[in-house]
C-alpha cells in the first residue's frame, strides 16, 4: 500500500464568519489537531451557508486542489441556514456513513444533543469529505473520534484512485 498523503483542507461554513462578524475558532482548532497528528493543512477558507458556495468550495478542493481530505465545520444543525449536508450530498459520488454514525454515537455519550447533527461524509474522486459540527469543542471532539480510521480510509482511497496495471 502507498504511504498516505496526509494533506487536508478545512472549510468553515458560517454566514457571520464569512462576513467577518464572528471569529472562526473551529477551523483553527481542527488545523491544530490535524497538524499535531502529522497532517499538512494546505487550504482553509470560510464560506457562507449557501449551497452553491459550499458546493464550489468542496469541488475546488476535490477536483482542482486534489486534497485527499476535506473537513467542513458548521452548517450541520436544524436551522433553515444549515445547508452543509445538502451541499455535500450533491457533490459526493459515494457516501461513507460510518464517520458520521460514529461521531453521533460518541457525541451522544457526552450529550444527548449529539444526535442532532445532520453531518454526512462521502468520497468525490480521490477526496474524502466529512462534515463536522460548527462549535470548536464539538468539531474537535468529533475529529478525535474518527482520527484512527481516517488514516486507513485515506490509504484505501489513494490506492483505489491509482490506476492498476
Amino acid at each position: 500500500m502507498n504511504t498516505p498523503n496526509l494533506k487536508a483542507a478545512i472549510i468553515t461554513v458560517s454566514d457571520k464568519g464569512s462576513r467577518g462578524e464572528r471569529a472562526d475558532t473551529s477551523g483553527p482548532a481542527l488545523r491544530a489537531i490535524l497538524e499535531a497528528d502529522g497532517w499538512s493543512v494546505i487550504h482553509s477558507e470560510i464560506v457562507p451557508d449557501d449551497i452553491p458556495a459550499i458546493e464550489a468550495a468542496l469541488i475546488n478542493c476535490a477536483d482542482n486542489l486534489k486534497v485527499p481530505l476535506v473537513l467542513t465545520t458548521g452548517g450541520t444543525g436544524f436551522t433553515q441556514r444549515d445547508n452543509t449536508p445538502e451541499a455535500t450530498k450533491s457533490v459526493i459520488e459515494r457516501e461513507t456513513p460510518g464517520f458520521p454514525e460514529l461521531m453521533r454515537a460518541e457525541s451522544f455519550k457526552l450529550t444527548p444533543n449529539g444526535i442532532l447533527s445532520r453531518a454526512v461524509a462521502g468520497i468525490r474522486g480521490g477526496t474524502i469529505i466529512i462534515n463536522l459540527p460548527g462549535s470548536e469543542r464539538a468539531a474537535s471532539e468529533c475529529l478525535g473520534f474518527i482520527q484512527k480510521p481516517l488514516k486507513h480510509a485515506i490509504i484505501m482511497t489513494a490506492n483505489d484512485s491509482v490506476e492498476h496495471v
